[in-house]
């Protein structure tokens, strides 16, 4: 669309930190105490959308995939004053609401169709998208509802939480300096025990859980915090290839909705195509049993 361009960014030194990001020391807590008054209103309102379920629900996994896309958009240069900007925002609430009318191959030709933003903006739709439609699918779609969202959600936070924690209590070996430099092994490894540990709690406490709750439980909760992780740091890199520390400013100590839920754009597609392998729509870690 004439008028819209990248703008230029300076070029960053091979392996160099983007802005605002050199200096940083793993063992940084300073910003801990913004990111639990973050998670302490984040949390109950996403709890209680997801227990509601309905419109409420959908709402909120719309405005969020709205509010990522506008964002994706922003680390290459299109604000929300640029046509391709509002377009962006507009397509990705578009292809959520035309899911939640019940037209699910729609909401998919929708998103295919962003193709003519562009391979960037694009690329953002598809993720964005099916990272959407599979949170929408899995709460409306499977059984239990709200207890596979639960399900998904605490083991992509606790991956999250536990990597934050022990990373900076043990620090060490890094786990991808040239792409995150904070990122350790000893916070990959205590965010995936920390998942299976969730995973394997959640699914024998939710009602109706069927023999083999427990290490299955553990098992996808498991693959939840690695699905997480690949999303995390997909995002990283994006982010580095942009130059720029965070995605936004939205959420005080977390940065903007792609920074706290990036995770989800990996672990939430995986989670709704493992759901179509379970049994008469149960919940997703009962994949094969028939």
């Amino acid at each position: 669309m004439k008028g819209d361009s990248v703008r230029d960014r300076p070029e960053a030194a091979p392996g160099a930190a983007p802005a605002g990001v050199a200096g940083k020391k793993s063992g940084n807590w300073k910003d801990l105490r913004a990111r639990v008054l973050s998670a302490a209103v984040l949390v109950p309102c996403v709890a209680l959308c997801v227990w509601a379920g309905g419109l409420l629900y959908g709402a909120l996994i719309v405005l969020a995939m709205a509010g990522m896309a506008m964002e994706w958009a922003r680390l290459f240069g299109f604000g929300l004053e640029t046509r391709r900007g509002q377009l962006c925002l507009a397509w990705a609430a578009c292809v959520g609401g035309t899911a939640l009318a019940g037209h699910w191959g729609g909401a998919l030709l929708v998103m295919v169709a962003a193709v003519v933003l562009g391979p960037a903006l694009w690329a953002g739709q598809v993720a964005i998208g099916c990272a959407g439609l599979s949170l929408l699918w899995l709460r409306y779609m499977s059984e239990p509802g709200a207890g596979v969202v639960l399900f998904l959600v605490a083991c992509v936070a606790l991956s999250d939480t536990g990597a934050y924690m022990t990373g900076r209590v043990f620090g060490g070996p890094k786990l991808a300096p040239r792409i995150s430099p904070a990122k350790t092994w000893s916070g990959s490894i205590g965010g995936m025990c920390c998942a299976v540990l969730g995973g394997m709690l959640i699914a024998v406490m939710l009602p109706g859980a069927l023999p083999g709750a427990v290490w299955r439980g553990a098992l996808f909760g498991g693959l939840v915090a690695i699905a997480a992780q690949i999303g995390d740091l997909g995002e990283s890199a994006l982010k580095r290839a942009c130059n720029v520390k965070d995605s936004g400013t939205i959420l005080p100590g977390h940065g903007g909705l792609l920074d706290r839920f990036d995770g989800l754009l990996v672990a939430a597609p995986m989670a709704a195509l493992l759901s179509l392998g379970a049994a008469g729509g149960i919940a997703f870690w009962y994949v094969g049993l028939h």
